[in-house]
């Protein structure tokens, strides 16, 4: 029993000091990629978090679906999926939690955060005030726990904050902006103006579900009376839900920060008058049955305070895809600005446009001069506003972030700065240690000796050489143009033949097409074009191409829109090997082209999209001279995803026993081996409410062995589903030779591998 008598005196709050070696405060995506990236380098790092739950935005207590550069894969950006901790952690909500339960979501992130040993993490924890030991310095992070009443106070050598508005580098004097700049000041033409507005307004969401029995609503007296005050109303759905309604947005003419609790009251406002409305206004059939199940009560943040770094990334380079020497990660979402009324402007409630492919984003956008010991991370990075409405979604956020968490280990083991990344050598390694953990920073391979396979002989039971996309699939009517996406050789003509089935006598339209830039996937080039005459029926078509390449590229043959024209398509999936469609998808404003103003500054061209799975077979086809596209020496080029070729070594079907050897003719000592697999790059895993088909990705090698050079077997791996495998040894193990023996996935997809890392 405790007693405590009266004291005339101020009591104090217990207060623990920890000492650490990275602190990170901000437990969004940002925040749990940088902290797990950290924290498995070896660097002692604390999480801190003002809510219940790690995610932000992605969390239980706002729902919003984790996007980037796959944007709904209703872009050009072929496999373009984020790399890495921000990987791993989409392909493990996809094994556990294909329908996108947010509460599990929340406890997957939970998990990845408290296996860390080398992370501290403290939720409920709300940092309020920072010290300095000099100007340019932060000495520790002072916060304050709600549920136990405690002060913590957080020493450390190095910060980052991705807090969302920027609690720790507002209060050590970081420079920032809030708003939009003028199109003037960087010449960036998508710039808006003030009646369109500055800023991005919060959003907040609502789950229902239907009862056994009729459920009345009466709402609260603060719901929204008058649905008309919401000029889009009537695009309402009964069942909707979750961050189908996005567009509830409200705040972006208000202070959102210091306004985001009258900015909540508004959203209230809107979601219980929306409710009332489909409810109670007798426009809705069959919603006797319906209530709510869940309000959200945190605010979805946008945007608010961004900090000025090194280097502000602009319009011009998105949309111009411009190369930095300082890349750490790449971003794909469109630039995708709101109107600041929000619901209750009459405008689009977005404004999108797509570049032509993924951009880089420099390292430079996540450190400033003035304060040096300290990173930024999430929403609040080196961005204009315009740049901003592509950078800031949580898959390129949590993605960028995973750069920061390296950077600060190598500044912890190599007593430096933030800044000095820049300087030596220091950079290469970052690029470099970032890829070896899955960041694929665009044009930038792991290096040769890094990897002891670049040293050896590799040897393959079998290779592909793809040269028919078996005919055993349904027929795939063109009512929307078609292409088949393929890598092809250099210096090579090809020729296909397709199986076609026209309703009548008709013309077929047939297309060479490529990229101007052979690193992306806009088919902008028409090199050739064929008309045939089909007769009523099936029949076979040969397409013989005079084209070629300087150098090996994907180029897409393509099947102009036809009502009375079906191909046969095939059961038949490859790495590196898709269709795509001239299709739309409305939730990112593609309706089949991009047709901007001419005097905004952004590309017109088509897109050419893919289907989700089970749809978006691939055509049915012969190929000569068969594709070759796939060899063993893939396993080692350093890059782990299709880029400019397939990247992968992929097995033949017919092949029992696919296996590769790496024979190093010497005795070499390895203390771990990397396995990159296909969890198809190209599935943008939308983390909570959408759901998915599988929780296994087709191409993903389940089962696999690996064997030294006596038939000792190191390793063996039974119903695998992540994306990279990594094995350390405790001790190093000396060998001459590995054998590694796979699985095909299936009957449908032959095994395949990104890359083979021995360190």
């Amino acid at each position: 029993m405790l007693v405590e008598d009266y004291s005339p005196q101020k009591r104090d709050n217990k207060t623990i000091k920890l000492d650490t070696g990275f602190v990170i405060v901000g437990g969004g995506l940002a925040g749990v990629c940088a902290a797990i990236t950290a924290a498995r380098q070896g660097t002692r790092t604390v999480l801190v978090q003002d809510r219940p739950v790690l995610g932000g935005n992605a969390s239980s207590e706002v729902r919003l679906w984790i996007l980037g550069a796959t944007s709904h894969m209703g872009n050009n950006n072929r496999w373009a999926r984020e790399g890495g901790v921000i990987d791993e952690i989409l392909v493990e909500n996809l094994y556990r939690n294909k329908e996108g339960n947010a509460v599990i979501f929340d406890t997957i992130l939970l998990e990845k955060v408290l296996v860390e040993e080398n992370i501290t993490l403290l939720l409920n924890t709300s940092i309020y005030d920072i010290k300095k030991s000099n100007e340019k310095t932060i000495n520790s992070v002072i916060g304050f726990c709600s549920q136990n009443s405690i002060t913590y106070k957080i020493s450390a050598p190095l910060f980052c904050d991705a807090s969302g508005d920027g609690i720790v580098a507002f209060k050590a004097g970081a420079p920032f902006r809030m708003g939009a700049e003028t199109k003037e000041e960087f010449g960036e033409l998508f710039a808006p103006d003030t009646s369109y507005g500055e800023l991005l307004g919060h959003s907040m969401y609502f789950y229902s579900k239907q009862e056994n029995s009729p459920v009345t609503y009466r709402p609260p007296a603060f719901a929204l009376k008058d649905i008309t005050e919401i000029p889009r109303y009537k695009a309402i759905g009964k069942d909707d839900k979750g961050c189908r309604f996005w567009w509830f947005e409200y705040g972006g003419r208000k202070d959102t920060i210091y306004d985001t609790e009258e900015i909540k009251y508004e959203l209230w406002k809107v979601i219980y008058g929306v409710w009332d409305f489909i409810k109670n206004s007798g426009e809705f059939d069959g919603v006797e049955n319906h209530t709510l199940e869940w309000v959200g009560t945190v605010p979805g943040k946008r945007e608010s305070r961004r900090f000025q770094g090194m280097y502000m990334l602009k319009q011009q380079d998105v949309i111009e895809q411009k190369t930095f020497y300082d890349a750490i990660a790449f971003g794909g979402w469109a630039i995708d600005l709101h109107p600041a009324d929000g619901i209750y402007s009459k405008l689009s409630g977005c404004t999108q446009w797509h570049s032509k492919g993924i951009y880089q984003i420099p390292y430079r956008s996540f450190i400033g001069h003035e304060i040096e010991n300290l990173f930024f991370a999430g929403r609040i990075i080196s961005a204009s506003h315009v740049a901003f409405g592509s950078t800031r979604v949580m898959a390129t956020t949590g993605f960028c972030a995973q750069a920061v968490g390296m950077a600060a280990h190598m500044c912890t083991i190599n007593a430096i700065l933030p800044k000095h990344i820049l300087e030596g050598n220091y950079l290469k390694t970052l690029q470099n240690k970032l890829n070896i953990i899955g960041q694929s920073i665009p044009n930038i391979p792991i290096a040769r000796d890094s990897n002891l396979v670049s040293s050896a002989k590799v040897t393959a039971s079998s290779v592909l050489e793809l040269n028919t996309i078996l005919f055993d699939g349904e027929w795939m009517s063109l009512k929307t143009a078609a292409a088949q996406l393929l890598p092809l050789q250099a210096n090579t003509a090809y020729k296909f033949v397709v199986e076609a089935n026209a309703e009548e006598d008709t013309v077929l339209k047939v297309q060479l097409r490529s990229s101007e830039n052979t690193k992306n996937y806009t088919p902008d080039l028409i090199l050739e074009t064929y008309k045939f005459q089909l007769k009523k029926g099936q029949q076979k078509v040969t397409i013989s191409f005079k084209s070629t390449f300087k150098i090996d590229q994907y180029a897409f043959v393509t099947f102009i829109k036809n009502n009375k024209v079906s191909l046969k398509n095939s059961n038949k999936r490859f790495t590196g090997i898709l269709s795509v469609f001239n299709g739309t998808n409305k939730a990112v404003s593609n309706t089949g082209k991009q047709t901007p103003p001419l005097d905004l500054g952004v590309d017109t061209f088509e897109f050419w999209i893919p289907q989700r799975r089970p749809e978006g077979k691939n055509i049915a086809m012969t190929i000569s001279p068969a594709i070759k596209a796939f060899n063993v020496e893939n396993s080692s080029n350093g890059y782990v995803r299709p880029w400019g070729s397939t990247n992968a070594w992929v097995a033949s079907l017919k092949d029992n026993k696919p296996t590769i050897n790496i024979n190093w003719g010497k005795e070499v000592e390895v203390k771990e081996i990397k396995l990159f697999f296909d969890t198809d790059y190209d599935h943008p895993m939308e983390s909570t409410l959408m759901g998915h088909p599988e929780d296994v990705i087709p191409f993903c090698v389940r089962n696999y062995r690996i064997k030294d050079q006596s038939g000792k077997v190191l390793v063996e791996k039974k119903d695998n589903y992540q994306t990279i495998n990594s094995i350390h040894f405790k001790t190093p193990i000396k060998i001459t030779e590995l054998v590694i023996e796979v699985m095909h996935p299936s009957i449908d997809v032959p095994a395949s591998i990104f890359e083979i890392l021995c360190m």
